[in-house]
């Protein structure tokens, strides 16, 4: 891969062999150290935190205003839908144009989507098709944002530093799914719901100082590489075994190792709690981001990872384990704990997965890889409460997780040998790009 020229020629001090020592304990905080990315990283801040209070504001006010359960189904499906569609457009969009424009328009379209969702609800419209739709157009602003956002990190950090730099991104991912709905309880009796979505446009307007303080980053011209369409990404997918070897063993991961669909029935019939839910689904719930944001807060250890490939199948292994042993326990406090492990593994093979896909293709193929991760990460979980669900009727719900994880572990090995490709992946052959200022 070639270095960029003009605009992002590198800093003085920038290269990889002057970098401070890692933090072997804590977080790997030395991509901070650039500022571009630092201004990148504050922005995933806000979004992190700011759609989490705007999902918990979506579903409660539909339940509000109809009070009915499968309408919230309805809307995680609308949500889902321009999440795909846009998810893969994004990508080539992210590698047609420079990549710091689309970011500005995308997160000026998830800020006017939220005004909009404030206006309705302080306004009082209680129209449930009227909130559908603005939550399908921001999910698809958002769909184009993501895949943009995580094709940029590779061009202001060195390549030695990509694992950190996402880490440090899956971190503020799992505080954001753990505080963002905490905060969304703590806010809804104190300032209203319809001030949820305010509070998120606000957020996303303060983020745009950052967006815009970003340099100009548009895709390497780099000889031989695939034109810029939706097709031609997946067609280059195809030819690349190591590319596609990371989505085969999530897509694994994901569908018989999310159990999510059965938290209700385990905290009612197997923890005892109240129908309805209560603290034992809620921690249910919170186990998985607990697991993130400890791995994340842990994760200076990561940097020396060079057989990344053989981490991320190590991981999904593990995952499969702590899910074969949430099955099979009966206390709340180990489920917990299984859970928690099997979130700290997912950070782990998140990590690594997105660093190859940003460093193992070229940049102008980062973009629509990137957008196939997002279409993989949010299809996946929902194929599994469908998998789950009719598991759990046709045996036991202790069955279905049980099996799913035994089944995680069966499949991962059987494509780890089928596709060595990914086995065999060392950071150490590939060369280092020049970071943006």
């Amino acid at each position: 891969m070639s270095a960029p020229a003009g605009p992002e020629a590198a800093a003085p001090g920038s290269g990889s062999a002057e970098l401070p020592s890692r933090n072997r304990f804590g977080p790997d905080l030395r991509p901070l150290r650039f500022p571009a990315y630092r201004r990148l990283f504050l922005g995933g801040v806000v979004v992190a935190i700011g759609s989490q209070l705007s999902a918990v504001a979506v579903i409660q006010q539909i339940y509000d205003i109809t009070g009915n359960n499968a309408l919230l189904g309805t809307a995680s499906i609308v949500a889902l839908v321009p999440l795909i569609v846009f998810g893969l457009w994004g990508g080539a969009i992210a590698d047609r144009h420079d990549r710091r424009t689309v970011l500005l328009i995308t997160s000026g379209g998830v800020t006017v989507t939220a005004l909009l969702l404030w206006l309705q609800s302080i306004l009082g419209l209680d129209s449930v098709i009227l909130v559908m739709a603005l939550l399908a157009l921001q999910q698809g602003f958002f769909a184009v944002n993501q895949p943009t956002r995580s094709a940029i990190t590779p061009r202001l950090v060195p390549a030695e530093l990509v694992p950190a730099a996402n880490a440090l991104g899956f971190t503020v991912f799992g505080f954001g799914v753990l505080g963002g709905p905490l905060l969304a309880g703590l806010l809804i009796p104190l300032i209203g719901l319809p001030w949820l979505f305010f509070a998120e446009a606000v957020g996303m307007v303060v983020m745009l100082y950052p967006v815009f303080r970003l340099p100009s980053i548009r895709p390497l011209a780099e000889e031989g590489a695939p034109r810029a369409g939706v097709l031609d990404g997946l067609r280059y997918l195809r030819l690349q075994p190591l590319i596609l070897m990371t989505f085969v063993v999530d897509i694994i991961a994901m569908v018989f190792g999310m159990p999510r669909i059965l938290f209700p029935d385990m905290a009612q019939n197997i923890f005892g709690g109240q129908p309805g839910g209560g603290i034992e689904l809620g921690l249910l719930n919170a186990g998985m981001a607990v697991g993130v944001l400890v791995g994340g807060l842990t994760s200076g250890w990561l940097a020396k990872i060079r057989r990344q490939g053989v981490a991320i199948i190590v991981a999904i292994v593990v995952w499969g384990a702590a899910m074969l042993l949430l099955g099979l326990t009966a206390s709340l406090v180990m489920a917990v704990v299984w859970l928690a492990l099997g979130g700290w593994t997912d950070m782990v093979s998140a990590t690594f997965r997105s660093s190859i896909l940003q460093t193992a293709a070229p940049d102008n193929m980062r973009g629509r890889m990137q957008g196939v991760f997002t279409v993989v990460v949010a299809g996946g979980p929902r194929v599994a409460d469908l998998v789950h669900g009719f598991a759990a009727d046709l045996t036991t719900t202790q069955w279905a997780i049980t099996g799913g994880g035994a089944l995680v572990i069966v499949f991962t090995v059987i494509a780890a040998v089928a596709g060595p490709s990914l086995w065999r992946f060392d950071t150490r052959r590939l060369p280092d790009e020049v970071p943006a200022r």
